[in-house]
């Protein structure tokens, strides 16, 4: 059976995720600008076919050493940290330079992995890259090295980018690496080990098949793209292995260039909406009126309005059961506020919100998007 290969133009919100070691010279410790040009470029044509694009990067610490004449080799936590607070500023500055040449906008964000697995933040971050990308501008994204502890010391951009990538709903990430893909074998090691273009499904074999990290600035190897992997397919997220190392390396990828293809049969969507329908243990319910319910069923969120009572105790982000008039589930979701709160305003029109609670608050007590609702 012949496995059709995506093109990248097949995806419309594209998470890319680029390492300390094609984006800095690690002898200079200074970026690679002609190299971040060409991509910006291609980032740049990929926005104006209107692509909705997120960008992970790593950097700052690799930069940030060199500002601070830190020694080569393993740096202290504390050093670590001290690095990335002055990388941080040049690396997010470059980046909108070079974006700012393909008329885009960028916007910083700094997360550490707790952010993409605590519902609470969770739901701000995911928010927070909605609305930047309604605004065409592109998300710049960084663990929070100055204050992350075992984030430094084990965690890498590989799994924090895929861990993006399903937070934002997106279906493509693309793996910037100093390797063209996933082989049979670490292709250093093993002159005979054959390339592969397609993976569609990640087995125990191909996790087996997994190196080790490549290089002094990668904190990643194979085995964290493979990780990556397996976080984003399982989430209707597609993923590509593609070599950075040549200019315009997402124009490679356009024009059929080696790499390797993770693929996966769900869409975002769907495995968001099967995580909210069965993975959750619902924490409160919302007992909706009928126009609700009938709103619900046309595909819209559920607003204040259309809530009539409130039980039990949860807080923003627990998952929730919508009941109808009578009694009957009519789905579950993610709720954007707190059970003390959605009581305050349950009834109340969007536009007294800010009224009651003192603060402007999220216009839906549930987004569409957040929600999974079953048959009539």
């Amino acid at each position: 059976m012949t496995v059709q290969i995506p093109a990248l133009s097949d995806f419309r919100r594209i998470v890319i995720k680029v390492g300390s070691a094609l984006l800095v010279d690690s002898a200079r410790g200074k970026v690679r600008l002609a190299w971040l040009t060409s991509l910006a470029e291609d980032i740049g044509a990929l926005h104006r076919q209107g692509k909705e694009i997120m960008v992970v990067s790593s950097g700052a610490i690799a930069l940030g050493r060199t500002v601070l004449s830190l020694p080569k080799g393993p740096l202290r936590l504390e050093d670590s940290q001290a690095a990335a607070a002055v990388g941080q500023i040049a690396l997010a500055r470059t980046w909108a330079e070079v974006l700012a040449h393909e008329d885009i906008t960028a916007g910083q964000i700094l997360l550490t992995l707790g952010d993409t697995e605590e519902r609470r933040r969770y739901l701000n971050a995911r928010s927070t890259l909605a609305r930047l990308m309604e605004h065409r501008a592109v998300p710049v994204i960084n663990e929070n090295d100055t204050v992350a502890t075992s984030e430094i010391r084990y965690g890498d951009n590989d799994r924090l980018a895929a861990r993006v990538a399903t937070m934002a709903s997106a279906d493509l990430l693309v793996l910037l690496s100093d390797i063209d893909g996933l082989y049979t074998a670490p292709p250093a090691q093993d002159p005979q080990a054959e390339h592969l273009p397609v993976v569609p499904r990640i087995s125990a074999e191909i996790e087996a098949m997994a190196g080790a990290a490549g290089s002094e600035l990668s904190r990643g190897g194979m085995r964290t793209k493979i990780e990556a992997g397996k976080i984003a397919t399982s989430a209707g997220t597609h993923m590509v292995i593609a070599s950075g190392h040549g200019k315009n390396p997402l124009r490679a990828i356009a024009e059929g260039g080696r790499c390797t293809w993770f693929l996966t049969a769900a869409t975002p969507a769907r495995a968001r909406k099967a995580w909210i329908g069965g993975a959750l243990e619902p924490r409160g319910v919302l007992h909706l009126d009928a126009g609700a319910v009938k709103a619900l069923h046309r595909g819209a969120s559920l607003l204040p309005a259309g809530v009539a009572r409130v039980e039990g105790s949860f807080e923003r982000g627990d998952a929730v059961l919508l009941r109808g008039p009578d009694g009957a589930e009519v789905g579950r979701g993610l709720v954007a506020y707190d059970s003390d709160h959605a009581q305050s305003i349950m009834g109340r029109s969007t536009a007294e919100i800010e009224a009651i609670l003192g603060v402007a608050g999220r216009a839906e007590m549930i987004h569409r998007d957040d929600m999974v609702v079953g048959a009539k």
